[in-house]
């Protein structure tokens, strides 16, 4: 997953240029006055890998890089426009690539640590920062005389002698700057500064208020006894984790960013559980300094508002034009095609989980905060899978060096080695480097497994420094998550859940390693392909050699046995009424929200209109919304209101691109598995060549056939009708 500061800005080549390629001094203008840089941004890093050296930047660093990086970035840009020669494809469209390179070393470690290790003085610098860098950003996509001469080379495009990625890079430089407005007049294009300007601060304010939120909304209990159910290891680190903020003798369970709490499927005292969820669903939404809903309204108006100036209906249609699935129909069709299967299920799973409820002794109809735990006992039942039986054989480190190093071991020839000479931005991070399979340096892997406060929620995957032939320079990738951290001396033992988000995340970092491009990094892809490579990593965590490799008992060494293999495997596809439901429920919020009209969102103004807005948006969906809640309710949806990678009408994209990794597990299973040859296929025609190729040819020219949905319905149990799926139940519970 990609995580950079300029949330609402329509950059994209320019962005990428700004923060992967240029270097000072390249451009030059005898009417042009380069400014020289101070400071410990001046220069490239002299680490292996040009990696940042973070022990070296001090937070009053950043103000000073910033400003100093934007007035070179200004200058190249001024010597750019004022080259009196004809316009051409390397003094215009490969010079922007060489620009912005001071700004590029500046906006990565700054979005890094506020990322992963923030505090106030860096929130403070980035609700500072977000709006000017907004405003320069705009004064280059919209900058007449610069548009002028990329349109001359456009136009003159059939002319040249190009290769296809120059024609790529070329296009994309083009339609980005007509995406950010330089075809609209000169008001127009004063509109769109003031809307992304305003944008730029309100969704920063959104992403400060919910880490807020969310740290404030953690569940503190004074009695051990409320947290029956949690191991001992976990009430400890409950305990320990009050005392970290001051909350002597008491406990304290932290929030993920998720609707649903990972403690819930585990605590026995009814009346905590629904505390928890209370305080998770309700985490941004109760007023005071934290309630993120005024925030949110006044997002959509602006996104709306900047559709209609493009002529577009709303901020979906806009944002859409560079998917693969390239309009909000298409989408939406997509989504829809899923809701009576997936209806259903949710009515059929909620009546097995009122059985087990009932067979428990107690009296009373399953709700969300009961759900995960009811799903467990079932699970436990019918599969005689149990989340804590399988958790010993999952320790983080084994996790990660025997399990997913070991799969791109296997695929790609991939080896790792840990080192501990460089700076990184917080204790709990580790580094490796990674070596191609003849034995030479690809790049390099942090990694940064654990919740902290200081650290915003989900797991996600960026770049300190991209491939680039341009500049001859090797990927430094890294891999966030939030993992809760064990008690001291007790080992970091992590669910199946987070097993497989480690297999995800870094099939985000293969993407990007295994880049092969001259401008602009592979991973730089579609939102709705980005998390398609993603996903396919995702099946190595279940494979069984990959399996038997990492999966060893934390205390016995004893490798995991074949039947718990086949109990999780066989479990996978229960649950799907809330694990999917969950997804989808939020996929078609966010595009609720994002097919406003100016004078429908104009309408949404106050934090009830907010509330009443999504209650009908969800009620609309003909799920049940009551007992399975979407994965993200508004107020804290991060990804559409306050991710500067940019989900707004995209988080649609998890579920497009499991259509692609489903189908494309279908066509590894069919041609032999976790192979040499079938890693080497996938690496050369989806993650090296990146977004510089047509999406749908790309995947016909890997799997031989068009992306089937069947594969994708099949995993999640959904393929066949209701009463297919009841007599699969039934046969499941006869044990035929």
């Amino acid at each position: 997953m990609f995580h950079r500061l300029l949330a609402g800005a329509a950059l994209g080549a320019l962005l990428t240029a700004c923060t992967t390629t240029s270097e000072e001094g390249a451009i030059s203008s005898a009417a042009v006055t380069m400014p020289q840089a101070t400071g410990v941004f001046a220069q490239e890093s002299t680490l292996p890998f040009q990696t940042v050296d973070f022990a070296s930047i001090q937070d009053s660093d950043y103000v000073p890089g910033f400003e100093q990086a934007m007035a070179i970035h200004r200058a190249e840009i001024a010597a750019i426009v004022a080259n009196p020669e004809e316009p051409n494809f390397d003094n215009t469209i490969v010079a922007l690539e060489r620009s912005g390179r001071m700004l590029g070393r500046v906006l990565t470690a700054f979005s890094t640590v506020t990322g992963a290790h923030t505090n106030d003085a860096l929130d403070a610098i980035d609700a500072e920062m977000s709006p000017k860098l907004t405003a320069h950003f705009d004064a280059i996509s919209l900058d007449p005389a610069l548009f002028s001469r990329v349109k001359a080379v456009y136009d003159n495009r059939a002319a040249m002698s190009l290769t296809p990625e120059d024609a790529w890079l070329l296009e994309d430089t083009y339609e980005n700057m007509v995406h950010a407005g330089a075809l609209l007049t000169d008001a127009q294009k004063e509109e769109v500064k003031a809307i992304n300007s305003r944008l730029s601060e309100v969704t920063t304010q959104f992403s400060q208020k919910l880490v807020e939120a969310t740290n404030a909304n953690a569940l503190v209990v004074a009695d051990a006894a409320a947290l029956a159910g949690l191991s001992e290891p976990e009430i400890a680190a409950a305990r320990n984790a009050a005392a970290d903020r001051g909350l002597s003798g008491q406990y304290l369970i932290p929030l993920q960013n998720t609707t649903q709490q990972p403690a819930l499927a585990t605590l026995t005292d009814r009346a905590t559980r629904q505390a928890l969820f209370e305080k998770s669903v309700h985490r941004a939404d109760q007023g005071g300094p934290n309630d993120t809903r005024a925030l949110l309204a006044e997002i959509v108006q602006l996104r709306a508002r900047k559709a209609a100036l493009f002529g577009e209906p709303d901020w979906a249609s806009y944002t859409m034009y560079d998917r693969m699935a390239q309009d909000p129909k298409t989408a939406l069709d997509f989504m829809r095609q899923m809701v009576p299967a997936l209806a259903a299920t949710q009515r059929r799973e909620a009546a097995m989980l009122n059985e087990a409820i009932k067979a428990d002794g107690k009296d009373f109809e399953v709700r969300p905060w009961d759900w995960q735990m009811y799903a467990d006992k079932v699970k436990q039942q019918r599969y005689a899978f149990d989340e804590e039986t399988v958790k010993p054989y999952f320790e983080v480190t084994r996790v990660l060096e025997d399990g997913v190093f070991y799969a791109a071991n296997k695929l790609y020839g991939l080896t790792f080695q840990q080192r501990t000479d460089l700076p990184v931005w917080h204790p709990d991070v580790t580094v490796y480097t990674v070596y191609e399979a003849d034995g030479s340096e690809l790049g390099l892997f942090y990694f940064d497994p654990y919740q902290r406060d200081s650290k915003r929620g989900g797991a996600w995957m960026s770049t300190l420094v991209d491939q680039s032939k341009l500049w001859d320079t090797k990927p430094v990738t890294y891999n966030v998550l939030n993992i809760p951290k064990a008690a001291e001396g007790e080992p970091q033992l992590v669910s199946w859940d987070n097993v497989t988000t480690m297999f995800h995340e870094f099939g985000h970092a293969l993407h990007y390693l295994f880049s092969d491009l001259t401008y602009v990094s592979g991973g730089n892809v579609a939102r709705d392909f980005v998390e398609y490579p993603s996903q396919v990593n995702e099946m190595w965590a279940s494979d069984p050699e990959v399996l038997a490799n990492y999966a060893k008992h934390h205390q016995t060494g004893e490798t995991i046995p074949l039947e718990l293999i086949e109990k999780i495997q066989a479990a996978a596809k229960f649950n799907q009424g809330y694990e999917f439901g969950e997804v989808v429920e939020a996929a078609l919020l966010d595009m609720e929200w994002h097919a406003l009209t100016p004078q429908e969102a104009a309408a949404i103004a106050t934090p009830a209109q907010v509330d009443a807005f999504e209650a009908a948006a969800l009620q609309r969906l003909g799920l049940e919304v009551e007992l399975v809640p979407p994965r993200y309710r508004s107020s804290y949806f991060r990804h559409i209101f306050a991710d500067p990678a940019g989900y707004s009408a995209g988080y649609y994209s998890y579920l497009w691109t499991e259509m692609l990794d489903r189908d494309s597990r279908a066509w590894f299973r069919e041609n032999g598995g976790l192979t040499r040859a079938n890693g080497d296929r996938f690496r050369k025609m989806i993650l090296s060549p990146g977004g510089t190729q047509d999406y749908f040819e790309a995947y016909r020219a890997f799997a031989g056939r068009e992306p089937r949905v069947e594969p994708m319905l099949e995993a999640r149990g959904l393929l066949g009708t209701p009463a297919e799926a009841e007599a699969a139940d039934a046969a499941d519970e006869t044990g035929n």
